[in-house]
């Protein structure tokens, strides 16, 4: 071996070849940055679910289909460990909503496959599914009873016709056959989300699961008189099955609902309802003192204990939720973990009843807590990343993981937080091609001298002798975070992948870091967060010697959106370039065009006439005259929560004040951008943008 160096040396000196210039030569080379192709390629997985005896996993895992131009929902089976994975249902059939059945031997599902949303049932002894449902409405999702007799699930009805489930469908098709198109409103919401009012309210029903298959049921979301709750059950638009529970013994079930009338898009005040599965009498009001939210029930193992969610604050949508213990017998009601300064977003418990499993926000991570009931004591178990699903065991739980670099795998670990183990790989092949940008978070000193965090995502195959671009990203919300997490619409990880580094400041308002630095963003959406994106871009540019501040585009959607419109008025020389997607441009006309008025109103601190001073005081469009950066506007025509003609006015005034704009608008688009072609083209359009105006090589 000594010979043949000494040979390969010499060889190299007869060729008068430099070590510098054999260094260049054998380099490696470069892996690719991440694109917005291999975004909406990969595989995501979620919602796993421990088998009653522990031995298997169950998860769901979405797969993209392009020529469909759709995301397919597939249903995988797995030892607990992760091993021998198996689709259960066939590839291309999307399936959602998989739980175990509670003997273990079985598997519950949702699937359109006949042509409507109904319930499937896949027993491991073999054989086909079997149709459970066959109603003539979408099922939109169930929770299958602890005695495995029951099923509690969801569909649209019209109130007055009840669980008659065929006079619902009746007047929906007869509304369709109509030549006329007019619909008459006499209260809101007319629409929400992205979806107009037919008339018709999600309601909550119970039937048998007797072995045949379910035609009729019996509605439990019940007032007085039978008829059902002037309420959706689940909420909409984007509520699901965490909203409602069976009690250990099945005889109950408790579900979140809020009746609210004609003030429905100005209330947040969700109750908690008691109701018996047989759906005979009217729900009961469990929480009728609270004006605020409580929902989201939990029964205890032995079905003494309720515990639930809850906030302090009536309509007031981003308060911290406060862990509740309720005692059924009594009525009397405890605050678990008051001390604990974190908003949690959903509950599980343990098989023994002893801790509480939940996951929040907390300083840039999304992680899972374990809760003891009885001192409230909260401790962290899942490591860095942000958590998007979990189930727990006797000891056990299993979580849906991601961040910054990775998208999600399943990962598990014990209930007291031990050793952490990655129980699948399932994007290891495509992922083992991309060279991702080097993850940071720092903290500077922000509006009144407290401490802020960001993350910086260094461009992929960093270079520590170049000068970078900056995307700075700016989150929505505005009560949110851009944190240690691996984002399908605003991926860092895509600029890094172009050469940008991207930066992102969890400016007063952001979630995470107490209620108190939360509340901060209200009435005050133009004044703290402008001053700590300014102070974090200027801490970025002395902490990190290799960001161009001279070659620098702000971007970001909802309140990111507004905050761009802001910054084009407020910081008009910030930037090089700006991307407002979904972006707040007339707080006044948002105040009437909106759908869910509580966040508008409190967020202003009252109704519009009565606030005119303070929606004015930091109102996008007083500032018009001030603008003069490069501006790419974009928007989606089903978008009801900042509409549509927010986006033509900001592009309109870009466009009549004569400075660089383009309009990318979507038909079928709500707030979010979610075909993947359309995401490609989203994504291909800002960063053409970007390198337009921030690459040093690029002339206009």
């Amino acid at each position: 071996m000594l010979l043949m160096k000494k040979n390969i040396a010499f060889a190299i000196a007869l060729l008068g070849i430099s070590n510098s210039a054999l260094s260049q030569a054998v380099k490696p080379e470069l892996k690719q940055g991440f694109t917005v192709q291999d975004l909406v390629t990969l595989k995501r997985v979620s919602d796993p679910r421990i088998s009653p005896d522990g031995t298997l996993l169950l998860y769901a895992l979405r797969e993209t289909d392009m020529a469909a131009n759709k995301g397919v929902n597939g249903l995988w089976l797995a030892n607990i460990d992760g091993s021998n994975a198996r689709r259960l249902a066939a590839k291309g059939q999307s399936v959602s909503n998989a739980r175990f059945a509670p003997d273990g031997k079985s598997v519950y599902f949702l699937s359109s496959r006949n042509g409507t949303s109904q319930i499937w049932q896949l027993s491991f002894s073999g054989g086909e599914a079997q149709q459970v449902s066959d109603i003539t409405l979408d099922v939109g999702g169930f929770v299958i009873s602890p005695n495995g007799k029951t099923v509690a699930f969801s569909t649209e009805v019209f109130v007055d016709c009840a669980a008659d489930f065929a006079c619902t469908k009746a007047r929906l098709d007869e509304t369709a056959a109509k030549k006329t198109t007019g619909t008459l409103h006499d209260k809101l919401f007319i629409r929400h989300w992205d979806t107009w009012a037919n008339g018709t309210r999600a309601q909550l029903f119970t039937a048998n699961l007797s072995g045949e298959s379910i035609t009729q049921a019996q509605l439990v979301s019940r007032s007085a008189g039978g008829i059902p709750m002037d309420a959706d059950v689940p909420s909409k638009p984007n509520g699901d099955d965490s909203e409602y529970a069976f009690s250990p013994d099945s005889g109950t079930i408790y579900f979140g609902a809020r009746i609210a009338g004609k003030t429905e898009p100005w209330s947040t005040n969700f109750d908690v309802y008691q109701s018996e599965v047989a759906g005979i009498n009217a729900a009961k009001n469990l929480t009728p003192d609270n004006l605020a939210w409580d929902a989201y029930p939990l029964p205890s193992a032995d079905g003494k204990k309720l515990y639930y969610r809850a906030m302090t604050r009536a309509n007031f949508e981003a308060d911290r939720f406060r862990i509740m213990e309720r005692t059924l017998s009594s009525g009397e009601t405890r605050e678990i973990a008051p001390n604990w300064d974190r908003s949690p977003d959903g509950l599980a418990i343990s098989q023994d009843g002893k801790t509480l499993i939940t996951a929040a926000d907390d300083i840039g991570q999304h992680p899972v807590f374990s809760i003891e009931v009885a001192t409230g004591k909260a401790k962290q178990i899942s490591g860095a990343g942000s958590v998007s699903g979990y189930s727990v065991n006797k000891n056990k739980v299993v979580f849906a993981r991601d961040d910054l670099r990775a998208p999600a795998e399943l990962f598990a670990t014990t209930l007291s937080g031990g050793a952490i183990s990655k129980l699948t790989n399932l994007n290891g092949a495509q992922l083992n091609k991309i060279e991702f940008g080097a993850a940071e978070q720092f903290s500077f000193a922000g509006a009144g001298g407290e401490t802020v965090y960001a993350w910086l995502v260094k461009p992929a195959n960093f270079d520590a002798s170049k000068q970078y671009p900056i995307a700075f990203l700016i989150h929505g919300g505005p009560q949110g975070s851009f944190g240690n997490h691996f984002h399908y619409r605003w991926n860092p990880q895509t600029y890094s992948g172009q050469g940008f580094a991207a930066l992102m400041v969890d400016f007063h308002g952001s979630t995470g870091y107490g209620q108190k630095f939360t509340d901060a963003i209200s009435g005050d959406w133009g004044g703290k967060p402008l001053e700590d994106l300014q102070k974090g871009l200027t801490a970025a540019l002395e902490k990190y010697s290799f960001l161009d501040g001279k070659r620098a585009c702000a971007l970001g959607g909802s309140y990111g959106g507004y905050m761009t419109n802001w910054i084009a008025g407020a910081w008009p020389d910030g930037f090089k370039c700006l991307v407002t997607h979904a972006g707040i441009f007339d707080k006044r006309f948002m105040s009437y065009s909106t759908e869910e008025l509580w966040f508008d109103e409190w967020e202003n601190g009252g109704v519009a006439w009565e606030q005119s001073a303070a929606i004015e005081s930091d109102n996008p469009i007083t500032k018009v005259q001030n603008w003069k950066t490069p501006m790419l506007v974009i928007h989606g025509m089903n978008d009801f929560r900042v509409p549509f003609e927010q986006g033509i006015s900001a592009f309109t005034a870009l466009q009549r004040k004569g400075i660089e704009s383009k309009f990318l608008w979507y038909p079928d688009e709500n707030h979010w951008i979610l075909k993947p072609e359309n995401s490609i083209q989203w994504h291909n359009t800002v960063n053409d943008w970007l390198h337009l105006h921030l690459d040093s090589t690029k002339t206009k």
